[in-house]
């Protein structure tokens, strides 16, 4: 029989985006905040290591630490602009280490709520409580909501492609921008590592975001980020005197591989974020899916009901469009540039945000999909369609 060290009602593995929102959704609400919680993970959250950007039409749990937000995008390619209004959303930006100090300082005034910083080496279940082990000890719940890496699929440049990126905070002595416009995609860089794109989002006349971001099989050498990102403030801001304020680097997973709600079937380990799928397959924005998820979970949980959940139809179909888009990246049937032009000529903003954030009606779905080449899209839509 296992020792257990110390029994909770809920455990957390991993204090990330996905973890700190389950958090943040049970201490902030009336029946749950009195659970015995524990957050597991190998280390303290205490670097701004990240930026979440989203969008969405009204005030959100995080408001009050939203660091940003823009109205109006652009969208660039060698050829083409548009700069749009987004209303009825708003494109906000969440830094990460404001992020981490909120959900961290309201947790630190609930005496039920343990942390414990330890590498994890185990989560298992049997048909009553899940298990997360320790390098120190094991710990025992009726759930354990994991957004560790211990599940995640097999994935390689057959069924995945990796979003990577390098971000820059740059400050300048002059306003040179316009902090209530942001630059969602500007496709002028080069293509020849792939997809390719730049974010530029500033936060005020002299301060700005700009990241370098690729859909690529493998990560680049440092140095090309940064030459990269030195060319394009030089080039395309018509930039040479700043100060970086700030630099984040991440990775993350856009692939075909099956991420599980649940590993091995069992009821009592709940995946979320990343590793429950909740990372958009097609274009690898995580923080509002991550919100819905969690606003799912904590309904199931006032109500006495599993947090394990099926997939709605709906949700099904979102995930069959990801997965069609990603399959045409991956066997190169059409360039991103090339592919995401053609929505952003045709289409407008609204539609186009709706399709993105997985909130589209049926109309908004063949207005997206008439845009598009009818045969690279229908060869990887059946291709995906024969392998659910």
């Amino acid at each position: 029989m296992v020792k257990v060290s110390k029994e909770y009602d809920y455990i957390i593995a991993g204090s990330g985006c996905a973890g700190l929102s389950l958090l943040h959704g049970m201490l902030s609400d009336p029946l749950l905040r009195k659970k015995k919680l524990l957050i597991i993970d190998k280390e303290k959250k205490e670097k701004n290591d990240r930026t979440w950007c989203y969008w969405e039409k009204e005030k959100g749990p995080f408001e009050s630490i939203v660091h940003h937000e823009w109205k109006t995008l652009e969208f660039l390619t060698p050829d083409y602009t548009r700069r749009f209004d987004l209303e009825p959303y708003s494109y906000k930006m969440i830094r990460g280490i404001d992020f981490y100090m909120y959900v961290m300082g309201l947790a630190s005034s609930y005496d039920n709520v343990d942390f414990k910083y330890d590498a994890i080496e185990k989560i298992d279940a049997d048909t009553d409580k899940a298990l997360v082990k320790t390098t120190s000890g094991t710990y025992s719940a009726p759930f354990v909501f994991n957004s560790t890496s211990l599940f995640h699929p097999e994935m390689n440049p057959e069924n995945s492609l990796l979003q990577h990126f390098e971000g820059w905070v740059i400050r300048t002595d002059q306003p040179v921008f316009d902090e209530k416009v942001g630059t969602l995609m500007d496709f002028r860089p080069n293509q020849k590592h792939g997809t390719t794109f730049m974010y530029v989002l500033p936060t005020s006349s002299n301060e700005a975001l700009i990241e370098y971001t690729l859909f690529t099989e493998k990560i680049l050498e440092k140095e090309e980020y940064k030459a990269a990102l030195k060319e394009y403030i030089r080039d395309c801001l018509n930039l040479d005197s700043y100060e970086i304020l700030h630099t984040e680097f991440g990775i993350i997973p856009m692939s075909l591989a099956r991420f599980e709600s649940s590993p091995s079937g069992s009821e009592r380990i709940v995946n979320i974020g990343t590793a429950g799928g909740f990372t958009k397959a097609s274009s690898g924005y995580t923080f509002q899916f991550i919100q819905k998820n969690i606003e799912s979970i904590l309904e199931a949980l006032k109500k006495g009901k599993s947090p394990n959940m099926s997939t709605p139809f709906r949700e099904q179909v979102y995930q069959w469009y990801d997965r069609t888009l990603l399959d045409v990246l991956i066997s190169n049937k059409m360039e991103g540039r090339e592919v995401f032009a053609k929505i952003f000529r045709k289409r407008s903003p609204r539609s186009i945000l709706a399709f993105l954030g997985n909130e589209s009606s049926a109309w908004d779905d063949l207005q997206i999909m008439s845009s598009l080449p009818v045969l690279p899209f229908l060869t990887s839509g059946v291709k995906q369609l024969i392998k659910r």
